[in-house]
């Protein structure tokens, strides 16, 4: 190998600080981006937690008791025959609202005719005995020195005797008559009839059902209570306030008709821990029938000026409640309430809580104080969440 100078280095080392160079470059681009994302989120950012929150308000929260009832009419009359007869004539129509007094059934009042025509001649007869036999009692008593005094005292018997049976027959009469005013079988109440028990030209006796008549307006439904709330609800009856009833279907869907408690029952059932208590309904559009199961609302009272948010921001902890609470700056703080009555899906807080101030109500697993969060609310028409206003 020729003697000369040794091959120059100079090359190798220019690209290996070039390529120093643009490793240094690509790393120092890739940490100002990273740490940029890994300071403090900015609202709306990508690393903000979305959440659905909603403000707390002030206002009235109805307290409400609930119970599951039946309809019971006010009253009900089951019409029987009093005298046996032939049922010449039924004068409803299935269904049919009467008025007390209408005619409703008419038995065959031709025998009882007959029969107070022989009452009132053997009535007849007698007062014409009875009267011969006082004419007879003065005429002995006006001679009754030449009449024996057993003649006298048995004459006498003999009006007393006549005298009841004038009383006697009297009755008979007094009888038949009734018995004819009982072939008209009117309405004592006003209500509406039945179905038809019995048609015209059938042979009936006495105590056969005919026609059953209920009262639909006004109407009542008993329900039933936990014996717990007896204080509250006695307390508002000896104030003599007026408690509004409300009934539902069974499902509670659908409202059929507003009342007002009547009464409460005077014992507890020992079996089931409740007590009854009566309400009444004017029923005026008869949306409650007799013996219908309803579900009854009864509002006990009404809670004013107070903070109310949904149920479902209400967080329970091991040594307390709590609610997120969405600061100004969307950052979140965990609070401690005192949360009061529940009424629904709303829900009232005594203490913890400002009128105006934004709770979270969906979103929680995320959250810590100072989280960043993106506040979101349902959208009624898409029901998809959007972006809070």
């Amino acid at each position: 190998m020729p003697k000369g100078k040794p091959p120059s280095r100079r090359p190798v080392l220019y690209v290996v600080l070039l390529g120093l160079g643009l490793v240094a470059a690509l790393a120092y681009f890739y940490f100002k981006g990273s740490s940029s994302g890994t300071g403090k989120n900015e609202p709306g950012s990508a690393k903000s937690v979305p959440v659905m929150a909603t403000a707390a308000k002030t206002g009235n929260m109805p307290v409400y008791l609930y119970g599951l009832g039946s309809v019971s009419a006010l009253n009900t009359d089951t019409m029987q025959a009093r005298v046996s007869g032939e049922l010449v004539k039924v004068a409803y129509t299935e269904g049919q609202e009467v008025h007390q007094g209408d005619l409703l059934c008419e038995i065959d009042p031709q025998p009882f005719q007959v029969q107070l025509t022989q009452a009132e001649g053997t009535l007849a007869r007698d007062q014409a005995m009875l009267q011969n036999a006082q004419l007879e009692l003065d005429r002995y008593e006006q001679a009754k020195e030449a009449i024996p005094v057993q003649t006298i005292d048995t004459q006498r018997a003999t009006v007393l005797q006549d005298e009841g049976a004038v009383k006697t027959d009297q009755g008979q009469v007094d009888a038949t008559k009734l018995n004819l005013t009982y072939c008209e079988i009117t309405a004592p109440i006003n209500g509406r009839v039945g179905l038809r028990m019995v048609d015209a030209g059938n042979q009936i006796s006495a105590n056969t059902t005919l026609v059953v008549i209920t009262q639909l307006q006004p109407i009542t439904v008993v329900f039933s209570l936990p014996e717990d709330d007896i204080p509250e609800v006695h307390a508002k009856m000896l104030a003599n306030q007026t408690l509004p009833v409300v009934a539902y279907n069974h499902d509670l869907s659908k409202k059929l008709a507003d009342g007002t408690l009547l009464a409460l029952d005077n014992q507890v059932n020992q079996g089931s821990g409740t007590f009854q208590l009566k309400a009444i309904f004017p029923n005026q559009d008869e949306s409650l029938f007799p013996n219908q199961f309803v579900n009854v609302r009864l509002l006990l009272d009404t809670q004013s000026n107070v903070v109310i948010v949904p149920t479902a921001a209400v967080q329970t902890g091991p040594q307390n409640s709590f609610v997120y609470v969405v600061k100004p700056d969307k950052t979140i703080e965990q609070r401690k309430v005192e949360p009061g009555h529940i009424e629904g899906d709303q829900e009232v807080i005594t203490s913890g809580v400002a009128d105006g101030e934004m709770v979270v109500t969906d979103g929680f697993d995320k959250l810590q104080p100072g989280t960043v969060v993106t506040v979101t609310k349902p959208d009624a028409k898409t029901s998809q969440a959007k972006p809070a206003e």
